[in-house]
């Protein structure tokens, strides 16, 4: 299994970005998939949970309004959508599957993740 996150980068208060998740070594339209963030100090929380049909969406209550999560199954790629930025949003973003496998490898396995820093 292999999960590459980018479209991080530094963007100003109210400004917005869009995340990308590459997956591959799975079957990815089958598994619900996450999107986690870890902001500096912070542990790991869950931001938005997306089903294998894109019909079940769940947002953090942190997010919330200001979130909008996809996926393309057919690209096996997933995207978060965020806007109305605020500093509180500056963190490491990683996506992962909703449940892991043992046989794809290390059940602590993540992506490198993609950096955002909100600032002005």
């Amino acid at each position: 299994v292999q999960l590459v996150e980018s479209g991080g980068g530094w963007v100003r208060p109210g400004g917005s970005l869009r995340l990308s998740c590459a997956a591959s070594g799975f079957t990815f339209s089958r598994y619900t998939m996450n999107w986690y963030r870890q902001g500096p100090g912070k542990e790991r929380e869950l931001v938005a949970s997306i089903s294998e049909d894109d019909e079940r969406i769940n947002y953090a209550p942190s997010v919330m309004g200001r979130v909008t999560m996809s996926r393309d199954n057919d690209m096996n790629t997933l995207y978060l959508q965020i806007t109305a930025m605020t500093t509180e949003d500056t963190a490491v973003y990683y996506c992962r599957p909703n449940r892991w496998i043992a046989a794809w490898g290390p059940q602590d396995y993540w992506g490198q993740g993609t950096q955002v820093t909100v600032s002005s």
